[in-house]
């Protein structure tokens, strides 16, 4: 098997990781005052050494900065482009897990003007996190297009700016276009845009909701496709970009079910990224058959190991699930993370800082063994 240079590695994960205790205290600090702006990124800047260093020391090939300068992994993102801020609503998502039910709420997003980029959105962080890697590649983690129409749809969008919506999705893919040539600028060789919403598709309940929203539950996946095509058709030569999709990660819950089936052929055989980091930790993500739609080139990243949960998995049972899916796509196409990030917002899910290193190592060493690097 020849070893993997480029992204996505046969060992990697999917970007965020918990929060350590301090940092969640400057930032209660920061927010009732009791510390400056300049001295709660101080204490950010030395929690993303330390977390950079452990990915380094447990074998990682790339690093993140474990999202640790955000409270959401996507709205503070979206909140940057230029034409679109928090609306009065609230937005309310239920989540799931073995206990029951619980929600997550936050502000709604309003479209109110036309969407542009003025700042690099995340480039200061980028930046410092190329800083801090010694022999990792830095890699950064942003929202797919797609996560600015999903939640609230049609509605979301003032008709007064985009009285049609094909300029919306003009505007937004040229904003994040722009984003993305910038931040090859800055030395970005590894990006990877999460997207729910294509896992979350899969999901007939889900797809009921688009329809009440007024969208095409059938053929929306295909419209994120191609707006997802359009934002990377001006990469910069050596930029690796990959996609990760998973069907919900708050406190250890998750918001959606169901397999790939019903976005896998034009995901895998359209979409223009060069891996896809995929959630396979339970039942909840169906089976491998999906998998026979990826064409040769394309790297799978299986998410084998859970991130909900602290107990750690057996190294032969992930080895016996990578066989498994072999039979669907050649085992050189395949990889091997966690089906999420460990802390999708700053509240992190259930596990310790001690199971969240020991879940990583155990996927470097799985690595080792199926591929050898």
């Amino acid at each position: 098997m020849v070893a993997r240079t480029i992204p996505p590695y046969r060992a990697d994960h999917v970007g965020s990781l918990l929060r350590p205790p301090a940092l969640l205290r400057a930032r209660e600090d920061r927010a009732a005052g009791r510390i400056t702006a300049d001295e709660l990124r101080s204490v950010e800047d030395g929690a993303i050494s330390a977390v950079v260093r452990m990915q380094e020391e447990v074998g990682l090939q790339s690093a993140t900065d474990g999202e640790f300068r955000r409270t959401s992994w996507h709205m503070d993102f979206i909140y940057q482009l230029g034409g679109i801020d928090p609306a009065d609503q609230k937005l309310t998502v239920q989540f799931f897990n073995e206990s029951g039910t619980l929600e997550f709420t936050s502000a709604a997003l309003r479209v109110h003007d036309r969407v542009t980029l003025a700042d690099t959105i995340f480039g200061d962080a980028f930046t410092y996190l190329r800083g801090q890697v010694t022999s990792a590649r830095p890699k950064l983690t942003i929202p797919s297009p797609s996560m600015v129409h999903y939640r609230g749809g049609r509605a979301a969008i003032d008709p007064t700016v985009y009285p049609d919506l094909d300029q919306f999705w003009d505007d937004l893919s040229a904003a994040y276009a722009e984003q993305v040539r910038r931040l090859g600028q800055l030395g970005c060789t590894y990006l990877q845009l999460d997207d729910t919403s294509l896992a979350y598709l899969n999901d007939p309940r889900q797809r009921e909701l688009v329809a009440a929203q007024g969208g095409d539950p059938m053929h929306q996946h295909e419209r994120y496709i191609r707006q997802i095509n359009a934002a990377l058709a001006g990469r910069p030569p050596g930029m690796a970009v990959t996609t990760h999709m998973c069907r919900g990660n708050f406190r250890s819950s998750w918001a959606a079910e169901g397999g790939y089936d019903f976005v896998a052929e034009a995901l895998f055989t359209q979409l223009a990224v060069d891996g896809f980091f995929l959630e396979y930790d339970d039942e909840r993500s169906g089976g491998f058959a999906p998998l026979r739609f990826v064409p040769p080139g394309k790297m799978v990243v299986l998410g084998l190991v859970t991130t909900k949960r602290g107990e750690l998995e057996s190294k032969d049972d992930l080895k016996r699930r990578i066989d498994e899916a072999a039979k669907y796509v050649p085992l050189e196409q395949l990889c091997l993370s966690p089906q999420c990030g460990f802390s999708s917002t700053v509240e992190g899910n259930a596990l310790t800082y001690d199971d969240q290193v020991a879940k990583l190592g155990l996927i470097v060493e799985t690595a080792l063994d199926v591929w050898g690097d």
